[in-house]
């Protein structure tokens, strides 16, 4: 019985991490680890971040 409710939990963690990407990818996020979220400060230097954040900008 402990099993099926550390299974459980344990599942229902990765279909909440699943749906969080799934939602970040539609709305168009390249980058959906990148704390900066294209704000940095190399972005506004006009290097681009190290996610590819310079190409999403442009988009």
């Amino acid at each position: 019985m402990d099993n099926i409710i550390i299974i459980a939990i344990v599942l229902v963690i990765v279909a909440a991490a699943a749906l969080y990407v799934y939602k970040a990818k539609k709305n168009g996020k390249k980058c959906i680890g990148c704390p900066d979220c294209c704000s940095c400060s190399a972005k506004k230097n006009g290097e681009g971040c190290c996610c590819g954040c310079k190409s999403a900008a442009k988009n």
